[in-house]
């Protein structure tokens, strides 16, 4: 006989949706903000470091392309392997092994001396960054209530801005400052990863994935003691459905889902604004500290720049997690990446200072809302069952493009320039912008618990 003291699935995502925003909510958002906030501050050691070595290893513009480069092709196949073990294993657990990936390579790469080993750890970095981020957003928006869903992934997606910041900021004041100043950075960059790990194992899993897995006590377990912090008094428990009615059960039956009726335009159209948005940013952000070194400012004057322009970023999450619950996802997204073209171009051609720093601070505004956004459309367009395979592959896609960008910005700055590289990106703002229509927007409805 069915036990009916078990509530439905159903039951459990509903109640988590009325739920009102409480402290394990807050500890929840926190404790996988720092996570991402570690992923920007690696990316923006990195494009800081490159420039420093570039100068004390005498290295040319193709291995600095290649360091970079070398931690997007482990973020590559981090994010999809990442989405496939967290509808598999679990988002926790998933999301604990990243960083403890992560903060080993990050500390090893301090004690380096050479191109080839950097490259190693670089990779290995990559690997365990790359799986974070699809997990993370898919396991906040299977908590948030719904009607503040998409405003809670865009604040999640802004602690990448804390990260850079923090990233320009070491840049700033520790690597100018002696020889081994980038080795410091490093260490530097790998002491938060410790305090995450802690705060990782604190979490609760997913109940939607456990949920999914057939656990409902489990999931009622979790989901009571979000509402006993509310202060809410539960329905009572009643079973009215099977524990799971999971779309796909296997990793092969979650790929081919991916493409079948129901989800082949909204995969390739997400697929294309990843591709776009990864090989603009990634392009842009990596090489910005080197391209004003070569424009003839000095290392910390071109780092203090840098700076300035990453400090717009924060307004950028704030206006558009606003703009996310107002204007809906599409929309949002859509605004910001044709911002985002604009500022391209008009940081590509300019020369004084003053406009240097007010269109890079404009790229950084509309570049770092598109993300926001892009983060919070992406999980929600795909059931429990293959929502972080989902996600995962589309990070894992777009990080093709990152693998690219890097290599192709030098060749591009030969051909024709800054002018010319900055074009490229905008027009791929423009590409993605368009792309963006092809998605669904879930703006302020209940997750699909398929």
């Amino acid at each position: 006989m069915a036990n009916t003291s078990l509530p439905s699935r159903a039951s459990l995502a509903g109640r988590l949706d009325d739920l009102p925003f409480t402290r394990r909510h807050l500890r929840l958002l926190t404790g996988s903000g720092v996570g991402w906030a570690l992923d920007a501050m690696d990316v923006g050691l990195i494009s800081f470091i490159l420039a420093a070595l570039t100068q004390q290893w005498g290295l040319s513009k193709t291995d600095a392309g290649w360091i970079a480069s070398v931690g997007f092709i482990g973020m590559a196949l981090g994010a999809t392997l990442g989405g496939l073990l967290a509808d598999r294993l679990g988002r926790r657990q998933v999301f604990a092994l990243t960083l403890l990936v992560y903060g080993v390579a990050t500390g090893a790469s301090a004690l380096v001396s050479g191109i080839a080993a950097l490259l190693a750890l670089r990779f290995l970095v990559g690997l365990g960054l790359g799986a974070e981020l699809p997990v993370a957003s898919t396991y906040v928006s299977e908590f948030a209530p719904a009607r503040m869903r998409g405003r809670l992934i865009v604040i999640l997606e802004a602690f990448w801005a804390v990260g850079w910041t923090a990233a320009a900021l070491i840049a700033y004041f520790v690597i100018p400052a002696s020889a081994d100043g980038w080795r410091w950075a490093f260490a530097l960059g790998a002491i938060p990863a410790v305090y995450a790990l802690i705060v990782r194992w604190g979490l609760p899993e997913s109940p939607r994935w456990l949920a999914s897995r057939g656990r409902i006590a489990e999931a009622d377990r979790i989901v009571s003691t979000f509402e006993a912090d509310a202060g809410v008094e539960p329905a009572p428990a009643i079973r009215r459905e099977p524990a799971s009615r999971a779309m796909a059960v296997t990793s092969r039956a979650r790929l081919t889902s991916l493409w079948n009726a129901e989800f082949r335009v909204r995969t390739a159209c997400l697929w294309v604004v990843w591709l776009c948005v990864n090989f603009a940013y990634y392009g842009a952000f990596i090489w910005i500290p080197s391209i004003l070194v070569d424009a003839g400012f000095d290392l910390v004057r071109s780092f203090g720049f840098t700076l300035i322009i990453t400090l717009a970023q924060l307004p950028g999450y704030a206006v558009a997690a606003w703009l996310i619950e107002v204007w809906g996802r599409r929309t949002t997204l859509s605004v910001f990446l044709v911002g985002s073209a604009a500022s391209a171009v008009f940081f590509g051609t300019s020369t004084a200072e003053a406009t240097i720093i007010a269109s890079g601070m404009a790229l950084s505004f509309f570049n770092l809302g598109a993300w926001g956004a892009l983060y919070a459309v992406t999980p929600e367009i795909y059931p429990t069952s293959l929502r972080g395979t989902g996600a995962g592959w589309a990070a894992g896609v777009g990080r093709i493009a990152s693998i690219i960008a890097p290599l192709a910005v030098p060749v591009m700055l030969v051909a024709g320039g800054a002018p010319l590289v900055f074009v490229v990106f905008g027009a791929c703002f423009v590409v993605a912008a368009a792309a963006a229509w092809g998605l669904v927007d879930r703006g302020g409805q209940a997750l699909d618990d398929r």
